[in-house]
């Protein structure tokens, strides 16, 4: 079997959804037993790295709440995503922004959680 290069893989996920990248993920964890975000987030080590992600967070959907259409809404305006995208994104939950600014990420949580979302800062 050849080897498959690190560039054609990059190029490969740039051609599929957020939902089907959502779904390799999952397919990594349960063949691996290992979750990939928690790996990219434990590589970076050393005080400067530190620093810096003090003051950076990641704005994490844990739940849409009682008015999940007016979240859906939020998050394609905040995201950038498609109805399908933000709606899974909503019934499924997960992160919706990472390395953002402390005051930015303050502002998307705020105004999820005025539309009825349960929200977590990482």
């Amino acid at each position: 079997m050849a080897k498959i290069e690190n560039k054609d893989i990059i190029e490969a996920l740039k051609e599929k959804t957020i939902l089907e990248i959502k779904e390799l993920v999952d397919m990594m964890k349960e063949e691996f037993g290992v979750d990939p975000s928690a790996v990219a987030v434990a590589a970076p080590a050393g005080g400067a790295v530190e620093d810096a992600g003090s003051s950076t967070k990641t704005v994490v959907l844990k739940s849409a709440g009682g008015n999940k259409i007016a979240v859906i809404k939020l998050l394609k305006e905040i995201t950038g995503l498609g109805l399908v995208e933000a709606k899974a994104l909503a019934d499924n939950g997960g992160n919706i922004k990472e390395n953002v600014a402390s005051d930015e990420a303050n502002q998307i949580k705020a105004q999820l959680e005025e539309a009825g979302a349960e929200i977590e800062l990482a």
